[in-house]
């Protein structure tokens, strides 16, 4: 891991206090076409922006703006279309297609262009699982090439570090999706309490700080697959200028990020299965407090998805309502944990332990000081609310700028975080568990509740007379 180069160039562009806003220390006003504000670029037509993208003899465009407008421009032009564009302008400024090359110059312009088709590959490498894509990148590297050899190599670098990265991401993509085909079908199989028979989460992992660590590595690696376009593409509307269909209508490439969702909802009924399995009320007890415990362990680590799947788990009404079993739990730890992720004023406390916990990782020296791992319904929440709050083009047709500003530091910190390697050992046998112990369906739960517990009134005896 030592010798390896860092995927993103810096990624100091990425956190918020790095992330800068200012594309051009320009008064207000225009400039070919771009509007500024204060100095910041707020909003242009779609070709001025992609014109701003396209690096020249001695313009290059800002790290920023590169990842701002390739994140946000899927939502007016596809990948391909867009590179496309980008090619065709290279091959007119630069005179690319004249018989004879003016050497000097494209030897200026070579690197930009190498740069910015770098940029591109490392930081939205699913766009080039598309043939399209790669056939615009090798056509703009064959028109260069015969100015510099060197040219040649940079290609084929690139090529290489594309192919190892979508290969390490498809083999996880894999991985995922034949652990969720096998898991679907244990779901439906436990209508009723199995055969005690079934492990328990503790004779697996009965260290609490253990499973957090664990749960730790299972979001890490989940969140690893999930590409920054995705946020974007989760909320694709019809572009009201372009008549003919909303881009990516074929396919919402939105799979991690539902994949990653379902991690959360499987979590949470783990934890609801595992506290209403035992038949005792003394280990029912037990259970709870253990993931009382996990649940802190996961706070402290900066583990808030695990935390918030966990405390969901327990407010699930099946668990909620074994009041015999809560009355043998010391709950002032669970209260604690509840406090921090209460929904009140917008998630207030929980977002300044966020805000907490992205201060620390800023500032952390080892890997085990930058974990965040965000609460992630209330991410795409917020970034849902963020599209559907602004327009994405003005009443003039120019894209909002502005807007998609805000997106990329949303995502941008997002990406910062999701690319913190895991610094704890991984235990393949409890993350087997993770994925693969069967839980019960929302009924199955009920009706072991009430077998631990009877029903209490009208309405639970007639719902538990209808599951049986």
């Amino acid at each position: 891991q030592e010798g390896m180069p860092q995927t993103l160039s810096s990624t100091s562009m990425f956190t918020p206090c790095g992330f800068s806003p200012h594309l051009h220390s320009s008064k207000e006003g225009e400039q070919g076409g771009l509007i500024f504000q204060d100095g910041n670029l707020t909003s242009a037509s779609l070709d001025a922006l992609i014109q701003h993208l396209i690096p020249t003899t001695d313009y290059y465009p800002e790290k920023a703006y590169i990842f701002t407008f390739l994140l946000s421009s899927r939502l007016f032009i596809e990948p391909h279309e867009l590179l496309s564009r980008v090619c065709h302008k290279c091959i007119e400024q630069q005179r690319l297609d004249d018989p004879v090359l003016d050497k000097a110059r494209i030897r200026k312009f070579g690197p930009k262009i190498l740069q910015l088709l770098t940029e591109w590959t490392e930081t939205f490498p699913y766009d080039f699982q598309e043939e399209r894509m790669i056939g615009h990148l090798k056509d703009m590297i064959h028109r260069i090439a015969p100015c510099d050899e060197a040219y040649w190599k940079k290609m084929n670098q690139l090529l290489q570090a594309l192919n190892q990265k979508l290969a390490t991401l498809s083999h996880g993509q894999e991985g995922i999706v034949k652990i969720s085909s096998a898991v679907s079908d244990k779901l439906v199989a436990f209508k009723t309490k199995p055969p005690s028979i079934q492990r328990e989460i503790l004779s697996v992992c009965s260290d609490p700080y253990t499973l957090a660590q664990q749960l730790t590595h299972v979001e890490l690696e989940r969140l690893s697959h999930i590409g920054p376009e995705e946020f974007v593409q989760a909320f694709v509307h019809k572009d009201p200028l372009d008549g003919t269909k909303s881009c990516f209508s074929e396919q919402k490439k939105t799979s991690n990020l539902e994949a990653y969702v379902k991690w959360f909802n499987r979590l949470c009924y783990l934890v609801a299965t595992e506290i209403c399995m035992p038949a005792k009320k003394k280990q029912r007890a037990q259970v709870i407090e253990f993931f009382i415990d996990v649940a802190r362990e996961c706070f402290n680590i900066g583990n808030f998805n695990s935390l918030m799947a966990i405390i969901s788990g327990m407010n699930m009404s099946p668990v909620s309502r074994l009041k015999k079993t809560w009355s043998k739990v010391k709950t002032a730890k669970f209260f604690i944990l509840e406090h921090q992720m209460d929904p009140t004023g917008n998630f207030y406390n929980y977002r300044t332990a966020l805000r907490g916990a992205a201060h620390r990782s800023l500032t952390a020296h080892s890997n085990r000081e930058k974990i965040v791992i965000p609460f992630f319904s209330l991410l795409i929440k917020d970034i849902y609310f963020l599209n559907e709050g602004c327009a994405n083009r003005l009443p003039n047709g120019h894209v909002n700028f502005e807007k998609f500003l805000e997106l990329a530091k949303q995502v941008g910190e997002f990406i910062t975080w999701k690319q913190v390697e895991c610094p704890f050992e991984q235990d393949p046998n409890i993350i087997h568990y993770l994925h693969t112990a069967p839980i019960f369906t929302e009924d199955g739960l009920y009706l072991a509740s009430y077998e631990s517990e009877s029903p209490e009134n009208q309405t639970e005896k007639d719902r538990w007379k209808s599951l049986r």
